[in-house]
C-alpha cells in the first residue's frame, strides 16, 4: 500500500521571515539560505516531531536573523554520522549547519525548540 504524507503549509513562516529580513533590509541574496534552512526545521519538526503544525518565530535582533522551530517532542535532534550519501534523508542538520552561522536545540516543558541564526554582515 502507498502512503502519501504530505507536510504542513509553510508558506506563511516563510513569507514571516520575507518580510522581517525586507524590513531590516536585508541582502537579497541571504534570504535564500534562511528560507532553506527554515524549510528543514519546519519539516523536521512535522516529521520527527510528530508536529502537524509546527510554531515559528522569526525574529531580528540587530544583525542577527533568528529562527526558531517548536513542536511537541522531547527527542532532541541528532546529526548522523557518516550517513549513506545515497540516502533520501539523514543530511537535514548538516545541511542547517552549513547554512546558518549558528545552530542548536533548547528543551520546552513540552517539546523543543530547534534554531538557527544567520548574521546580516557575514
Amino acid at each position: 500500500m502507498f502512503s502519501l504524507d504530505i507536510p504542513p503549509d509553510w508558506s506563511a513562516a516563510r513569507e514571516e521571515l520575507r518580510e522581517a529580513t525586507s524590513r531590516a533590509r536585508w541582502k537579497p541574496d541571504l534570504v535564500p539560505d534562511a528560507e532553506l534552512a527554515l524549510l528543514e526545521l519546519f519539516v523536521n519538526a512535522w516529521r520527527h516531531g510528530g508536529c502537524s503544525a509546527p510554531i515559528v518565530v522569526v525574529l531580528i535582533l540587530g544583525s542577527v536573523l533568528r529562527v526558531s522551530v517548536s513542536d511537541q517532542s522531547p527527542v532532541l535532534p541528532a546529526s548522523r554520522g557518516n550517513s549513506d550519501p545515497y540516502a533520501v534523508t539523514g543530511r537535514g542538520l548538516h545541511l542547517v549547519r552549513s547554512l546558518t552561522h549558528r545552530f542548536g536545540t533548547e528543551p520546552r516543558k513540552a517539546g523543543k525548540s530547534v534554531w538557527f541564526e544567520l548574521d546580516a554582515a557575514a
